[in-house]
């Protein structure tokens, strides 16, 4: 068995309009929600084993917050320049090539790849992931490699307005 994290970067800012898209950071909003996801994902006893981010200021500033709320170790955290603003079809790829040490992923990415990945792998249905979501899936497989679409089963599905009573 297989824990898939898949989690859409927290809100960012346009306030610097300087900046380019990959470059904006998060926001007052964004830098609040994205430690109280790590320390939901802490009180349900779920600590990635492996952090693997788009390489965008503001996804990795969300999977940084999160680890620090986890205790994942923030060196640890993987980035990657081609998960910026991936399909789901690549964004699965990037499932599918994970080392086989690793039982629980925590992926960070962006919309509409994230959310066209959680639909397609899970069995819950959203047609926007908010930002911060969260939305942890069990996959029936010993293998990342083995990962293939509405496999999945959810296990929750949560996002900072939420209360899910923890």
């Amino acid at each position: 068995m297989k824990r898939l994290i898949l989690m859409r970067h927290a809100k960012s800012s346009w306030r610097d309009v300087s900046l380019s898209d990959f470059q904006r950071p998060l926001n007052k909003r964004g830098m609040r929600d994205a430690p109280e996801m790590g320390r939901r994902l802490r009180r349900r006893r779920l600590i990635p084993d492996r952090i693997l981010s788009s390489s965008a200021e503001r996804a990795w500033s969300t999977a940084l917050l999160v680890a620090v709320e986890t205790g994942f170790p923030v060196e640890r955290i993987e980035t990657r320049e081609r998960l910026y603003l991936a399909s789901g079809k690549t964004l699965l790829e990037a499932v599918q090539g994970t080392d086989e040490g690793c039982d629980t992923l925590l992926l960070v990415a962006h919309n509409p790849g994230i959310t066209e990945l959680s639909n397609r792998l899970g069995d819950a249905r959203t047609d926007n992931l908010p930002t911060a979501a969260q939305h942890a899936i069990d996959l029936p497989v010993e293998h990342w490699r083995e990962v293939a679409t509405e496999m999945g089963k959810t296990l929750f599905l949560d996002w900072p307005k939420n209360d899910p009573g923890l």
